[in-house]
């Protein structure tokens, strides 16, 4: 497999407390890879990180690279351009743009974007076209705006930070689906959770705990361990830190 995003040996302190540990994951193009852990672990930390926002351009020490650039110092304009993009767990209001403006601004490079149907993938109809991406909309309905945006862009990284958050169960099928059509069309999927039948979507998955990797492999084995080990520990469990 060729991979399209690798984090060597990541470490970052904040506040002199270390939230990333030494952190090593590698993203093959081509694939949904899941970034499991419990709250705390670290897993939006590393996606700010990889995006360069929330004042967090590059780590410590270590490396991340997009294929075969560093990203450690640029800024998130310059990672947009490599191909990057992410999908915040608190999705951005906009006054005064509608829906149609926002995802055909979010794809103006993709000359083959249907906006009606990057809405039809994330649930919505196109009766959300002239609606307002700002209060308006509940934040699930900004959630799956933003995520549509996404498939409007086609980049070539997406990072996805929870895109079940202010997503009812019932609509989860909605965002798997989106997730494998993205893959499906080109975009290699980083998608940051912390539930284990979400992770379950992807190729590939990765267990975070206390900012460093406890496992990588299968998303069913990994999301055992999660259930059966994280879940359970109130307090970081040595164990299970020091583990595979």
């Amino acid at each position: 497999m060729e991979p399209i995003l690798t984090v060597n040996d990541v470490k970052l302190t904040i506040d002199g407390r270390p939230i990333l540990k030494g952190v090593n994951l590698v993203v093959n193009k081509g694939e949904i890879h899941a970034v499991l852990g419990p709250n705390g672990a670290g897993k939006s930390t590393l996606a700010s990180l990889i995006m360069g926002i929330n004042d967090l351009k590059e780590p410590d020490s270590g490396e991340i690279v997009f294929k075969d650039k560093l990203l450690n110092g640029l800024e998130i304009s310059e990672r947009a351009k490599l191909g990057v993009t992410l999908a915040w767990q608190e999705p951005a209001r906009f006054e005064g743009i509608t829906v149609e403006e926002y995802l055909k601004l979010s794809g103006r490079n993709n000359p083959d974007l249907d906006v009606v149907e990057c809405l039809e993938l994330v649930g919505l109809d196109c009766s959300y076209l002239n609606r307002f991406v700002d209060d308006t909309l509940s934040g699930g309905e900004r959630k799956r705006v933003e995520l549509a945006s996404v498939l409007a862009m086609r980049p070539e990284l997406a990072v996805l930070d929870e895109p079940d958050s202010g997503i009812d169960f019932a609509s989860m099928e909605d965002i798997a689906n989106m997730i494998r059509t993205m893959r499906d069309r080109g975009t290699t999927v980083l998608m940051i959770t912390h539930r284990e039948e979400i992770a379950e979507i992807a190729d590939r998955a990765t267990l975070m705990c206390d900012g460093k990797v406890v496992q990588t492999g299968d998303p069913k084995e990994v999301g055992g361990k999660f259930k059966n080990m994280c879940v359970k520990c109130e307090v970081r469990n040595p164990e299970l830190v020091g583990g595979e």
